[in-house]
């Protein structure tokens, strides 16, 4: 499961939920010089998922979900997304090694197959085979 060091683009994305998510990308480009890519927008001004650049690397971002309890991103305010070639397979290994399931590995409609985790303190990581930076960032 261990991934080269420098093996290409970007493969690891920290992933925020903010109450102005509007607001919060028009802030993060004035204050840190990110740049907008993605940008898909939600019910009622919201923000569904946004992707922003900042040299070879970006975040992701969007509005506070009203999804099902089952959705771990509902409530998160932060966590990770990294990107990995054969999401099955990553998936058997962790869950082998004890790793808290809290989303099972399932495709999107976006197409990417993916699944979320918590780590041993309770952070949420998710894996999947969407690569942020097709889509711009």
């Amino acid at each position: 499961m261990t991934a080269p060091a420098n093996a290409g683009p970007p493969t690891v994305y920290p992933a925020f939920r903010f109450d102005d998510a509007p607001a919060a990308i028009d802030w993060l480009e004035r204050a840190f010089g990110f740049r907008r890519g993605l940008v898909v927008p939600g019910e009622d001004g919201a923000i569904a998922h946004a992707e922003l650049s900042f040299g070879a690397g970006g975040v992701m971002l969007g509005s506070p979900r009203k999804a099902p309890s089952d959705d771990p991103w509902a409530d998160a305010r932060f966590g990770l997304y990294v990107v990995v070639e054969k999401v099955d397979a990553h998936y058997e290994a962790a869950k082998a090694a004890g790793a808290r399931i809290v989303r099972e590995v399932n495709d999107t409609e976006y197409g990417s197959r993916e699944y979320s985790a918590l780590d041993l303190e309770g952070n949420l990581w998710s894996f999947g085979s969407y690569r942020p930076g097709d889509a711009g960032v």
